[in-house]
Order: structure tokens, then sequence, then C-alpha cells
């Protein structure tokens, strides 16, 4: 699977270039393993709007994806189809085991009718999780914990990656596609290779249709509003530095927490 350029037969398809999707599953999810998801328009519980540019869209399935895996921890699973999933950038496979499914993030190059095997120590090879404390210096890997047994947190989305690039007593030291050095805990579990779907960053939208219906409005720029509406609004030229709705500085402004807990674990910033 890779890119589409498409033949542009109408306005909207010049300068399209989206992702193609042959190999994929051609029907619908697993309806056992699917629940209702419903949109907030970016409103809050009073019904402000605190997180602009939302509303309308396709309506769309929640795949419920496993993060988590001591749910099927010293299981082996065969993958039955990898699908497209509307909620996240990278594919998604499902896997039958015994008597169950599960949603996974699909590695690249996995397939169906692939075994994947969830355990302390496994075979190098993509779709397959392990501790970190066993997996080889240099490998290359995805959905990594944070904390041992909370679930995978980092290097979800599509083509995220991160490389193992050694160990420091019971922790191991990881490089992050954004530059930076970290360390982890060796007890925390992570899987083997790089999240699946990498060229979705070469995509183009083509026309704004198409960004509608992905449940995003348009942008109104601040300038172009009323001073009521926005800290710029009302001025020929802004009047001021540029901020957020609520005056928040927006030009390099540091939203990071000082002395953050895991600041400890942080052994080069990111670039």
């Amino acid at each position: 699977m890779g890119i589409i350029a498409v033949k542009p037969t109408t306005p909207g398809q010049r300068g399209l270039i989206k992702i193609d999707r042959s190999g994929l599953w051609k029907g619908g999810p697993l309806k056992s393993m699917t629940v209702g998801k419903r949109s907030t328009g970016g409103r809050n519980c009073y019904g402000r709007i605190t997180s602009f540019h939302r509303g309308g869209g396709a309506k769309k399935k929640y795949r419920m994806v496993d993060f988590s895996y001591k749910n099927f921890f010293g299981e082996t699973g065969i993958v039955e189809r990898i699908e497209y999933d509307p909620n996240r950038t990278a594919f998604i496979a499902l896997v039958k085991y015994s008597d169950k499914y599960r949603y996974v993030v699909a590695s690249k190059g996995l397939k169906a009718e692939d075994e994947i095997t969830t355990n302390e120590k496994a075979r190098i090879r993509a779709g397959n999780a392990m501790l970190l404390k066993n997996v080889p210096v240099g490998s290359i890997i995805h959905s990594i914990e944070i904390t041992p047994g909370r679930g995978a947190k980092v290097a979800r989305s599509a083509g995220a990656y991160a490389k193992l690039q050694g160990r420091d007593g019971d922790l191991v030291i990881l490089k992050l596609q954004s530059g930076e050095l970290r360390r982890f805990s060796s007890q925390c579990m992570a899987t083997i290779g790089e999240v699946s779907n990498a060229d979705h960053k070469n995509t183009t939208v083509g026309k704004a249709g198409r960004t509608r219906w992905k449940g995003r409005r348009p942008i109104v720029r601040g300038i172009a509003m009323n001073p009521i509406d926005h800290p710029h609004g009302g001025n020929a030229d802004g009047g001021t530095h540029f901020s957020t709705p609520w005056g928040v500085p927006t030009k390099g402004y540091k939203t990071r927490k000082k002395l953050k807990y895991s600041d400890s674990m942080i052994l080069k910033r990111r670039n």
C-alpha cells in the first residue's frame, strides 16, 4: 500500500493525493468491538465553544483498540484482517485468539494470517510485543508504555516509531522521532516495528469538503473578527502581540510545566 495521485476528472480531484487502501478489509468493523461515538462540536458541559473549528463531519463508529498488554499477556493470536480506522491515522489489525477478538494498531508489514505474540520475550518480528529489557539495542519499536501495566502511550500514530539506543541499569534509553532522548523503565512493554500507514503525511486533501467530512470547520483569522470575539479583532493590523482568543501569547510561549515529574527521565530535549 502506498499513495495514489488521482486523475483529475473533477476540480476537487486536481492535486488530490490519497492512500491506496486496496489491501485493506472491504467490509465494516466487527460489531462487538465497536461503540457509538458522539461529537461535541467543540463545546464543553456549559455549551460554550472551547475548541474552535470543530463540527459536522461524517458519522463514525469507534473501534475499541486495545492498548493494554496485560489483557493478552502470554498469548498468541492470528491476524484476521487489516482495517481502516476513521478515528486514527494508523491502520488497525483484528486479531483472533482462542475465544476472543482484539483490535490493535497494525505494524508496518503486518498482514492477514500472521501470528503475533505478547510475552515477556518474543521473536524480533513486526507485531510481536515484549518487555523493553528483552528488546535488542538498535531495534525499532512502537506503542510503548510509559508506566508498566498502564498501556501504550508513545508512538501510536501513522509511521511513528522509537529506537532503542542503550541501557542504564533498570532503565532503557529510547530516541523518539522528535530527537528527544528519554529513559523508560525496562519493565514497560512495546511492540516491534514501525506503525503502519507511514505515507499518511504525504497525502493532500484536494478540496475543502474533504476536511469538512472529518469534522473540521473553516478557520477564521482573529483580525477578521470583532473586538468582543478576539484580542486581534477590530484592529487594522492586529494592534497587539499574537495571542489566543483568551489572551495567551502564541509566539514561542512555553506551555510545558516547569519542574515536571518526568524531567529526570529526559536526557535530551526534542529538536
